[in-house]
């Protein structure tokens, strides 16, 4: 499970994603994407974007957010 992964692990992962998106990348892609680059599922990657967003991990958080 995800969240078996070390904190710092699952905000590399959530970073990855909010990148590949704001590079415009569809968000079903991203999730593919950033799954295949971390040996992770899909449903993986889905839990720890859930736990980034709930928690505003970066780049989330802050001025730049806004």
């Amino acid at each position: 499970m995800a969240q078996q992964l070390p904190e710092p692990q699952r905000k590399e992962i959530f970073r990855a994603l909010v990148e590949a998106q704001d590079q415009e990348m569809p968000v079903d892609v991203s999730r593919q994407v950033v799954a295949e680059r971390f040996g992770l599922s899909e449903e993986q990657v889905r839990q720890i974007e859930r736990e980034g967003l709930d928690n505003d991990w970066p780049p989330l958080e802050g001025p730049a957010a806004e």
